[in-house]
């Protein structure tokens, strides 16, 4: 494994005695050891998840590989479990996989099954339980469309117009309607309803024009805009046919977040600064501005630029006493005025030039003003990465401008984060640098062909190097028609972008593969220019030299593992008690002995999700006077999509062609009509079956039947994603009113379980075929259920009624009841492992069906032998055009990897 040396420089200029020199490397050494502790006590953990194509399809499939990394990338040998979570644009779980990670690597997929998911914007995130040491914002975060072509009836486009009126804003949202062959919608009554908070806002009906248009306005009320509501349009296509579209509603004005930032943290008087700035708009995307920045008399001092994604810098000599301010001008020709942060007319910081040698030119400057008050005094520099520091010197301040040339070699491919410590070991300046070395892993890919034909056999070859030298590696190969699923090459998420930069900065950053999609001189300009603007804090420096290291709560999970704890009746704990667990109608099982405590542990557990485990004492003398307590299982806070900017409204046009596809490719897919049935009623399960439940609402906020459940293997899963009403909590384990929940109350919601009250984790073990239906209020009108069980919204779970006049017998009636020294549930196991389908197709066989695969070949396990080689097969599908492939992985040093190819199907 490659290491990283720590460079330790003593730059002292002029004569010094050895006891002085041995204080300073000595107080170098403890900055150095101290950050050393933490890197080797906590060290990092990163997730990458490489999906085979950027969007997808209600009844699609989403194929990843999970790359688990640690210190400068290389493969991780802590956690052996990753997690990987969907959830919808309303931050509802929709579905969590559990991977057990092998080598460093985990493969996964996900079903997108049309009765979880319908068209919208849904984010992915993953981590390991190590993760949850240190902030959500380091977990891996993916924004993923999903669009829907099964019986799909309506394309539609939408666009807003935002404006002030009455201490309120109003918005005026122009909706187009068009049929499945993208025909307007002409003279067609629509209803809508605007939804605020969950609730309806304001209702209304219109007719759509000639070219199937419909406006839409609503006006807020003062003071409380619409943030998260939506708009809720039936359109009537026929007298019995209704069609539903649903568009997300953000109420904002437009206005531009204007931040600059000095380098090395403030702007000092009478000398050189570059200063960096970012203009943003309220879509959280990048605003491109120009202007200038004008003295006290309003004259112009220097002009600036944004070079991209609204970033730009530039370099001003601001005067000692003086105020500057800088005016803007938008692509609308609006001209905006900010003030620049004040000069300090003592000070001292760190700057970098810029440039694309293998050297970082970094120089620590003071004005004069610092220089008189603190020559000859000792300066430490450190540079860091991902904790470990790479790089460390001790320096006297001799002159305003002590210069340093660093060799890129000191580090990994990556942020390099340098800190600027006086005598007193105090942080006082900082500047990131990133550092990309080109040749530190090299992957080509070449087809056999230059060209081929419609399912003709592909044959690609892979060679890997890491500077010029062949490598084994670990890799995933996909190849998608780029007809089929077009994308922006720019706005991908790439190994390189991800592990490389956005899992160690905090914020939004836009189109992160720019950065790295054929770099040249200017791309590294405003990647440069990116790290004077993005914030960068996994750790205080301040806090570690004062010894205060962030707390961990949780360990490397190494395997499933059950825990508890036996105990009699009395409550005291078991001691050398037999435990037995059991997944029931598997041949799994695991014995082990209590402590002198009653605890018990089962360690490095494999059995697939949805099983039901068993966990028992029964093997002990007298155990129906025991009891198991068992441990509760770590999970992570309820997920926020930290890049919701690349949150998109017209899913129908940017998905135009792939949804085209998906609808020949789903063709049979349809879901049954309703059939009107004339008959004797069956009088169903409900809440009015009970009378303790009879003061709720007639009609209930919502119902989920029968028919959105099947398949649920878990009430409780399918709960948290099919309503966006109430939001689950993870570490309470309980529901509450997501209305009330987003404004910071946290009064739960009571659950009834054929009229009886039931915890949340009652219905984990309740599969959705033994549901009639869920009825969901928001409110309790009388109280009576809110005030007995001091709670907020009811959840009623009915259950389907037995047929009449069956019967069970005694022994069934005392199974039902739990017992106490046996503990049945379901905790999440492993996710079902699928291989991707791949067909294979014979010279001149005869074509009985079509091939419209948009995914052409999915493969996670590609690994290259020492010589750095290896070798894949597929068959193309009947689309004709461009196909892409793209191949990511590491190599066993950290070093990571993405190349395209393109090939011709004519």
């Amino acid at each position: 494994m490659k290491q990283f040396k720590i460079f330790l420089l003593l730059l002292i200029t002029g004569i010094t005695t050895a006891f002085a020199q041995q204080a300073d490397t000595a107080a170098l050494s403890t900055i150095i050891n101290k950050t050393k502790k933490l890197a080797t006590e906590q060290p990092i953990e990163k997730v990458y998840l490489h999906f085979d194509k950027p969007y997808y399809a209600v009844a699609d499939t989403v194929w990843f590989k999970a790359y688990v990394t640690t210190t400068h990338n290389f493969p991780s040998e802590l956690s052996k479990i990753v997690y990987v979570e969907m959830y919808n644009q309303v931050d509802s779980l929709v579905q969590t996989v559990k991977l057990p990670v092998k080598n460093s690597v985990a493969y996964g997929n996900m079903p997108l099954s049309m009765n979880n998911y319908k068209q919208g914007n849904y984010y992915i995130r993953a981590y390991t339980l190590w993760m949850l040491n240190s902030s959500p914002d380091y977990f891996f975060n993916k924004s993923i469309l999903i669009g829907e072509a099964i019986d799909k009836e309506l394309v539609t486009n939408i666009s807003y117009n935002n404006v002030a009126a009455d201490k309120g804003i109003k918005t005026t949202a122009r909706i187009q309607f068009k049929d499945i062959n993208k025909k307007p919608l002409a003279n067609k009554t629509v209803n809508w309803r605007i939804f605020h908070n969950y609730d309806v806002f304001t209702r209304g009906k219109g007719t759509t024009d000639a070219n199937g248009y419909l406006t839409v306005t609503v006006t807020s009320k003062a003071g409380e805009p619409i943030t998260k509501g939506s708009i809720v349009a039936d359109v009537s296509l026929s007298e019995k046919n209704l069609a539903s579209a649903t568009f997300n509603l953000k109420q904002n004005l437009e206005k531009v977040d204007f931040q600059f930032f000095p380098e090395g943290g403030e702007l000092l008087a009478d000398v050189p600064n570059q200063i960096g700035f970012k203009a943003v708009g309220t879509n959280g995307l990048g605003i491109d501005v120009k202007g200038s920045i004008l003295d006290e008399q309003n004259t112009e001092v220097v002009p600036f630029a944004s070079s991209f994604a609204g970033i730009g810098s530039f370099y001003f000599t601001p005067a000692a006493g003086k105020k500057y301010k800088a005016r803007y001008t938008l692509k609308d020709g609006s001209t905006q005025t900010i003030d620049l942060p004040a000069a300090q007319q003592e000070g001292i910081g760190i700057q970098v030039q810029h440039n694309v040698t293998d050297i970082i030119n970094l120089r620590i400057l003071t004005n004069a003003g610092y220089f008189e008050k603190n020559k000859d005094k000792t300066f430490y520099l450190v540079g860091q990465n991902t904790n470990n520091v790479c790089y460390g010197a001790t320096l006297s301040l001799k002159s305003q401008v002590v210069n340093a040339k660093i060799s890129k070699e000191n580090f990994p491919s990556g942020i390099a984060q340098f800190t600027l410590f006086n005598e007193n070991k105090e942080p006082i300046s900082e500047r990131l640098v990133f550092v990309l070395h080109k040749n530190a892993l090299n992957i080509a890919a070449k087809a056999d062909l230059p060209q081929y034909k419609p399912r003709q056999k592909v044959k690609l070859s892979l060679d890997a190097k890491s500077k010029e030298q062949p490598v084994a590696g670990d890799f995933s190969v996909s190849v998608v028609d780029e007809q089929k699923v077009p994308f922006d090459e720019d706005n991908e998420t790439t190994i390189l972008s991800s592990l490389l930069l956005t899992s160690d900065l905090k914020g939004y950053v836009e189109k992160p593969n720019y950065y790295f999609n054929k770099t040249d001189d200017k791309k590294l300009a405003d990647l440069d220019r990116l790290m004077l603007t993005q914030g960068y804090r996994r750790f205080s420096y301040k806090n570690i030299m004062d010894n205060k290291y962030p707390e961990v709560f949780l360990l490397p999970e190494q395997g499933i593992s059950i825990s508890g704890t036996l105990r009699d009746l009395t409550g005291m704990p078991v001691k050398k008690g037999i435990m037995r667990m059991m997944v029931t109608g598997k041949p799994i099982s695991a014995e082990t002995v209590t402590s002198n405590v009653g605890v018990f542990h089962f360690n490095n557990l494999v059995f697939p999700d949805s099983s039901q485990v068993v966990v028992t004492a029964r093997y002990n003398p007298n155990y129906t006077n025991l009891m198991i307590m068992l441990d509760g299982i770590p999970s992570a806070a309820k997920g926020t999509n930290l890049r919701w900017a690349d949150e998109r409204e017209n899913i129908d046009t940017l998905l135009s062609s792939y949804l085209t596809n998906s609808q020949k490719q789903y063709r049979f897919m349809r879901t049954l009509k309703e059939v009107e049935i004339k008959g004797s009623v069956i009088k169903k399960a409900s809440y009015r079956d009970y009378p303790a439940l009879s003061g709720l609402s007639p009609i209930p906020d919502r119902s989920i039947d029968a028919a959105m459940l099947t398949g649920c293997s878990s009430v409780l899963d399918c709960l948290k994603a099919l309503t966006g009403s109430f939001t689950y909590d993870f570490n309470e384990q309980k529901f509450y009113v997501s209305r009330d929940y987003n404004t910071g109350s946290r009064i739960p919601a009571s659950i009834f379980l054929n009229g009886m009250p039931v915890d949340a984790v009652a219905l984990g073990n309740l599969n959705g075929g033994e549901v009639e239906s869920i009825e969901l209020f928001l409110s309790d009108p009388l109280g009576t259920i809110d005030r007995t069980y001091n709670t907020k919204g009811v959840i009623v779970v009915n259950v389907k009624k037995a047929p009449k006049g069956e019967k069970i017998s005694k022994q069934e009636f005392l199974d039902m009841i739990p017992k106490k020294y046996e503990a049945k549930y379901s905790p999440m196991g492993y996710s079902k492992q699928r291989e991707f389908y791949s067909p294979k197709y014979l010279p001149n066989a005869p074509v009985t069906n079509n091939d419209l695969r948009t995914t052409i070949y999915w493969n996670p396990k590609v690994i290259t032998d020492e010589k750095g080689n290896t070798s894949l097969e597929f068959y193309n599908a009947d689309g004709k055009g461009t196909y892409k492939v793209v191949v990511e992985g590491f190599d066993k040093n950290g070093n990571v990897a993405r190349t395209v190819l393109r090939y011709s199907v004519k």
